[in-house]
């Protein structure tokens, strides 16, 4: 059975940096990523939305950012196994066997979960018809904001997501609109600066009541004020995006033999990000400590922190990592 130093279980951004880290420190590493390819979340639900929060980077397309990770992973001879679920995780004699659905079982010294919260899917819009209009004007994810060329939009949202959203897809559209329930935006300010600031049109303090499909192929979305659900308008747009967030549900250890304590519905983490399952560690939005931020910026800080803590644990003489600036590589090695 093959042995791993390290085993990466989520092969998103976090974990592909993760799994890049552990090739820095020159151990032997696997990858494990349950989807057709790399990117995770980023490339699934938003390879178009521009990330502004990773650092050396003025705006980054998200599909451009799982690219560039790939790339840096290529620099080191780290296994990628994709579309593989790990289905389950067993600890005996210090070594983890890890069994995967494709009937395939390999072993590691330590193991580094990224899988973020888990399985998600959309919140959905609670209007009568909206779910028979999905791929017909409304929609719940947007892969090419080139699809919306010349269209009138309206995107249904207030956070993050939907303000970026709305001033991306303003960058192409006839027209765009968002909708949103209450006077302020739930968003980074800056987002809400290049909103304010852009021509959007702010549907506030209102709310969807109803969708209906029009002759002329177009969505009649009828609109009410939260306070006054009687004063109703009519808007004609092309797509109605809908930007409600994710319902995320994290059953990631439901099958293992292991059970890290759980926080949150994601794993409880000390300094060194290990679970209470020694040799078991959590980062990204798989784990949760007081004071954390939810951000792939945070996650890609805790990745070195991560694969140090694992290095020490199965070759405690091996030295501390060097500094970035004395690091060269060659032939996929440290020199």
């Amino acid at each position: 059975m093959e042995l791993y130093d390290i085993a990466i279980i989520g092969g998103g951004p976090v974990g592909m940096f993760a799994a890049f880290y552990a090739g820095l420190r020159d151990t032997k590493a696997v990858l494990v990523e349950s989807l057709p390819t790399l990117g995770g979340q980023v490339t699934a639900l938003y390879p178009e939305k521009v990330i502004l929060d990773v650092a050396g980077f003025v705006g980054i397309k998200g599909s451009e950012l799982i690219d560039s990770l790939y790339r840096q992973l290529q620099l080191f001879p780290v296994e990628i196994k994709t579309n593989t679920t790990v289905t389950n995780v067993q600890k005996q004699n210090e070594l983890f066997t890890i069994t995967t659905d494709n009937g395939t079982s390999f072993q590691a010294k330590t193991v580094i979960v990224t899988t973020g919260k888990g399985s998600f899917e959309p919140r959905k819009i609670q209007v009568d018809g909206a779910d028979s209009l999905v791929g017909q004007g409304v929609h719940y994810f947007v892969t090419n904001k080139q699809d919306f060329m010349h269209h009138d939009v309206a995107i249904a949202g207030g956070g993050d997501s939907a303000v970026d959203m709305a001033t991306m897809l303003n960058d192409v559209t006839a027209s765009t609109r968002i909708i949103h329930r209450r006077d302020t935006f739930r968003a980074m300010e800056q987002g809400v600066n290049a909103l304010n600031s852009s021509t959007v049109i702010k549907e506030t303090p209102k709310k969807i009541v109803a969708i209906n499909k029009q002759k002329n192929g177009k969505l009649a979305v009828t609109l009410a004020p939260v306070k006054d659900p009687y004063d109703e308008t009519v808007i004609s747009v092309d797509d109605l995006v809908i930007n409600y967030g994710f319902i995320s549900k994290n059953q990631t250890v439901a099958s293992w033999d292991i059970k890290p304590v759980q926080d949150n519905q994601v794993f409880a983490v000390n300094q060194q990000l290990q679970t209470s399952i020694d040799g078991v560690f959590a980062i990204g939005d798989a784990s949760h400590y007081i004071g954390k931020a939810d951000l792939i910026a945070v996650g890609l800080g805790e990745a070195p922190t991560a694969i140090n803590a694992a290095v020490n644990l199965f070759d405690s003489k091996r030295g501390g990592p060097g500094h970035s600036s004395s690091m060269i590589i060659k032939n996929g090695h440290l020199s």
